[in-house]
């Protein structure tokens, strides 16, 4: 094999390598929005400081689940479940500056609480935020709504 066949070769890798995770994440993407209804969340995970923990996400509905997942992992599992027996919508707000950097534009942030005592801070888009409202008070008959 000459120099221009290992050149060759070797940038078939380098593209085949840079093309997997993106065809990856794009598969992963498609194959969660098959399982229920998905949409653009972001998950404040740590709150050490103004504007810090954000991570980009999904949501999706599944059942009486309301499961988030990260934007950029390799992960099929939920990274955190939200039951509707034991979520309440708390505040909304609009995010602040330091957040508004890291968040999609037009998210408003709602405050999730579970009945266990722990909440979550979650951003989404006004219609999003229309829905996932909905989907909270619209419990199943015999269902409590908390």
């Amino acid at each position: 094999m000459d120099w221009f066949g290992l050149a060759e070769t070797v940038a078939l890798i380098v593209v085949v390598a840079l093309l997997l995770p993106v065809l990856y994440l794009g598969g992963r993407r498609r194959w969660l929005s098959r399982q229920g209804g998905l949409f653009d969340c972001s998950l404040r995970l740590s709150s050490k400081g103004p504007g810090a923990g954000w991570a980009l996400g999904v949501a999706r509905y599944s059942g009486d689940n309301l499961e988030w997942f990260r934007a950029f992992s390799v992960a099929l599992r939920p990274k955190v479940i939200f039951p509707r027996s034991i979520s309440r919508a708390g505040v909304q707000r609009d995010p602040d500056p330091i957040e508004s950097v890291l968040l999609y534009d037009d998210q408003r942030i709602l405050t999730m609480e579970l009945s266990d005592g722990r909440s979550w801070e979650m951003a989404m888009s006004v219609a999003s935020l229309t829905g996932l409202l909905s989907w909270l008070e619209s419990a199943p008959p015999g269902a409590r709504y908390r």
